[in-house]
């Protein structure tokens, strides 16, 4: 009788896929039940008028002197924050990657494994939740932008940093170590020097990252474009919300321009002879960055003595001990369960909006080598579509699709959704920009339409990477599903909401520990997927 291990190994990885897909299609029949898509009302006819006065007023942003100064002096407040943010997170990436590296362990694999461990927590709280806490600790202070930026950025960052230090050569490590200097001389004149190229290209697209980041934090208080944007939707100014939006648009086409150019600097270096040649846009772009730091500092106010005073030393301590032991009670606990199951339907729906709109509009967002005015026109339009979609935070999305939809848990997973497709169409684009062109081309010259060509040459061969992608996206999702459930769209989101409203420490901890358990079997699932891709 055969056995699974008979079988051929191609046969087990077909078979796991199919698995795999009909797990996801029940995964995600299963979230659109439970948002209600198949049951009752879900659509809002009162609200089609509103919709259609906020869409209209596209066309006419608001461009009053008076309104966009106040727009210039909340994009700068943005930007401070993106960038002191960043900052802290690069250098607690620096420090933290000596202590998580694996080759600074060596064979001591159980601290190895701690020090990865210890950061789930910050790594697994959105920045969000970071910013929500830290302003029952310090008030509306500048600060919370900022910590709520670098210290879940800061692991990450870490752990990224760590990954590439592995990857150098350990010649020179090895070196200095036999020399008798201790580990972490040794990584760091051994290991960071090679691994210098890798650390800057990442510290810019982080750096990207935090000015979005630095937008949602307004939102929930902390001044900035997300401020003045939620002031303004709040108000039903949609002149000026429209402002706002391509105000974001604008900052975020910036910091994803010179990032890019910044890594494909990092990615191709100068050389003269057998020699890499500093490259001046390089450092040009490094000390622009870190005189935007300094004048962040002056421009934000920020104070060191906030840290250490006595008012943030007492309410620390007040908090910390109102936070422990968590509230176990059962009341509680299946409101966290029910709370957990919104927030996984929540990512899974965003997910599977956002993979279909990434296929359907890859071909038409990715560059070609060879294309018609006419086409390079329309990926022109589709790229930017793509860019207003991921500009503007998952919350603005749930409060416009409010306008058409029933409160619940399934608008806050479309916005989730809408978000989500402007990143992963992105990323969809650009794996099917660097595809062999020659099957689509054969299909061409055989006489195949640019639909037949697409279906056939380019989607087989595009659908692993935008797959992958896509896992990777719910990783993100299941975090940013507290975005949008701050906001009542609920989920942990909404219920951490609740509890932290209520000054209920120790359900938020519960709370808290839901998010980290849940986003970190997310994480595992979603690699397991990955792998079976492969």
């Amino acid at each position: 009788m055969t056995t699974v291990l008979d079988r051929p190994p191609a046969l087990r990885r077909v078979r796991a896929r199919w698995g795999w897909g009909v797990g996801a299609l029940a995964l995600v029949l299963w979230s659109l039940a439970g948002a209600g898509a198949f049951a009752g009302e879900v659509v809002n006819p009162a609200g089609t008028a509103q919709f259609g006065r906020f869409a209209a007023a596209a066309l006419s942003p608001a461009l009053d002197g008076d309104f966009l100064r106040v727009l210039a002096g909340s994009v700068l407040v943005t930007v401070a924050y993106a960038a002191l943010g960043a900052a802290l997170a690069v250098l607690l990436g620096a420090v933290g990657a000596v202590a998580l590296a694996r080759t600074t362990w060596g064979r001591r694999r159980l601290g190895w494994t701690l020090a990865r461990g210890a950061l789930a927590v910050p790594r697994g709280l959105h920045e969000a939740v970071w910013g929500l806490l830290l302003v029952n600790l310090l008030g509306l202070d500048p600060w919370v932008g900022v910590l709520a930026i670098g210290i879940p950025y800061g692991a990450v960052t870490a752990k990224v940093f760590a990954d590439l230090l592995d990857e150098v050569p350990r010649g020179a490590y090895d070196a200095l170590l036999g020399a008798g200097a201790g580990r972490a001389t040794a990584a760091l004149y051994g290991l960071l020097p090679p691994a210098s190229g890798g650390l800057l290209s990442y510290s810019f697209y982080r750096l990207e990252c935090a000015v979005r980041s630095a937008v949602v934090l307004g939102l929930i208080g902390a001044g900035g474009l997300g401020y003045q944007l939620s002031l303004s939707f709040s108000s039903l100014r949609w002149a000026q919300v429209w402002s706002c939006v391509y105000a974001l648009a604008l900052l975020c086409l910036a910091a994803d321009v010179g990032g890019r150019a910044v890594r494909r600097r990092v990615a191709a270096p100068r050389a003269s002879g057998d020699r890499l040649r500093r490259d001046p846009s390089l450092s040009t772009a490094v000390a622009v960055v870190l005189v935007g730091v300094v004048w962040s500092w002056w421009y934000l106010a920020i104070s060191p003595a906030t840290l250490v005073s006595d008012r943030t030393g007492a309410q620390l301590r007040y908090v910390l001990s109102a936070a422990w032991p968590p509230d176990v009670d059962g009341p509680l606990l299946s409101a966290v369960g029910r709370a957990a199951v919104d927030t996984v339907q929540m990512s899974v729906i965003a997910i599977a909006v956002a993979t279909v709109g990434a296929v359907l509009l890859a071909g038409l967002a990715a560059r070609p080598a060879q294309a018609s005015a006419g086409r390079r026109l329309v990926g022109a339009v589709v790229r930017l579509g793509l860019l207003l979609l991921r500009a503007v935070p998952p919350p603005v999305w749930a409060l416009v699709l409010l306008f058409v939809l029933l409160p619940g848990v399934l608008p806050g997973a479309l916005a989730l959704g809408v978000y989500t497709l402007g990143v992963l169409g992105r990323l969809a684009a650009e794996a099917t920009e660097e595809l062999d062109p020659r099957p689509r081309a054969a299909l061409t010259a055989l006489g195949a339409g640019p639909v037949g060509g697409w279906l056939y040459g380019v989607l087989p061969a595009a659908t692993g990477p935008v797959l992958a992608f896509a896992l990777y996206r719910w990783e993100v999702a299941i975090r940013d599903t507290v975005l949008v459930g701050l906001l009542g769209a609920g989920g942990l989101g909404a219920l951490l909401a609740s509890r932290v409203a209520a000054f209920d420490w120790g359900a938020v901890t519960t709370v808290l520990a839901a998010l980290v358990v849940l986003t970190a079997a997310v994480d595992l699932l979603s690699a397991r997927a990955r792998a079976a891709l492969r």
